[in-house]
């Protein structure tokens, strides 16, 4: 539901971000009779993906189909959406101002921000052009689809042995590529007790026809192996100009995998009437994670809008004669 024109331009609460954590949080504020605006940038991290997994109920749904779902539930509740991008905030006496890129500014007195992560892969050739398809970072979200399959786990960090291990339940066909960070040897002789082969030497290339299926990688000596899938760990980048212009800072996630905006129960920070769900806060959230993550912010954040409400009012009383 585009809704550029005909909306007031203050919100109980401007939800940026319109993938499943988002439009999750606004459908729950929504629901709750508030006046919400979630504002979507159309690009959804698992857009390259055939089918979204793990998801009761919508097991394999295609991204794009659960979210034009998601937009036309937050419309069926009267929440509004607009195809624009937050590209920075501010607070105000009443919350905040969103500026949006196309030169708009919308109010709200709550703040949502659900705007996900940006996945950084390795600088290989070939490797971006096949991402979501035969190029794969989650055996969960993948794995099935790529089972007793010829696949090659692209060593780039410590990650590398824990990934070869998940994917070795779905494929007997299983093969480190040394590439950059070479498996130590207490990892190789794991790697070698679950029968994962070991192939040493740096991935200058993806190897396939222009248009056709993944047939491998090459090495720096020339060498070909001959795969179907390659599994990569990303590096998981959250940056939000609207977190950084209210002074929030990105840090380094406990688990090395990249960073994140640290929150806290129902993605609570430090800065009342501000919430966070979804990967810009959980690097490791799938579909149904950010969803649900979406709703508890989406709930928390009417509470507080409510509290605030009664401390007015309560304030406004002591205040009368």
């Amino acid at each position: 539901m585009e809704t550029n024109e005909d909306v007031v331009e203050t919100y109980d609460a401007v939800v940026v971000g319109g993938g499943p954590a988002g439009l999750s949080g606004a459908i729950a504020m929504a629901r709750s009779r508030r006046r919400v605006l979630v504002v979507d940038a159309g690009r959804p991290r698992n857009a390259p993906a055939e089918g979204a997994h793990n998801l009761l109920g919508r097991e394999g749904v295609k991204p794009t189909e659960l979210l034009a779902t998601g937009r036309d539930e937050l419309a069926s509740y009267g929440g509004h959406l607009t195809h624009d991008e937050a590209v920075g905030a501010r607070r105000s006496d009443d919350g905040f101002v969103v500026t949006l890129a196309s030169g708009r500014e919308v109010a709200s007195r709550g703040l949502l921000v659900t705007s996900g992560l940006t996945d950084e892969l390795p600088d290989v050739p070939g490797l971006a052009d096949r991402w979501g398809h035969e190029v794969l970072h989650c055996p969960f979200c993948h794995g099935w689809e790529v089972r007793d399959q010829r696949i090659g786990v692209l060593s780039t960090g410590p990650m590398t042995t824990h990934q070869a291990l998940l994917f070795g339940q779905l494929s007997d066909r299983v093969t480190v590529l040394a590439h950059t960070a070479p498996p130590s040897s207490e990892d190789r002789a794991s790697l070698d007790a679950m029968g994962v082969d070991v192939a040493d030497g740096e991935v200058v290339a993806v190897v396939g026809e222009d248009g056709g299926p993944l047939t491998g990688v090459r090495l720096a000596d020339g060498t070909v192996v001959d795969l179907d899938a390659v599994v990569v760990a990303s590096r998981l980048v959250a940056a939000s100009p609207v977190l950084a212009d209210l002074g929030l800072e990105a840090v380094d996630h406990p688990s090395g995998a990249g960073v994140h905006y640290p929150s806290e129960m129902a993605g609570s920070t430090s800065m009342p009437l501000l919430r966070l769900a979804g990967n810009v806060t959980d690097l490791m959230a799938q579909v149904g994670a950010s969803a649900a993550a979406g709703v508890m912010a989406g709930a928390a954040l009417h509470g507080d809008l409510i509290q605030a409400d009664l401390a007015a009012r309560l304030a406004a009383r002591a205040a009368t004669p």
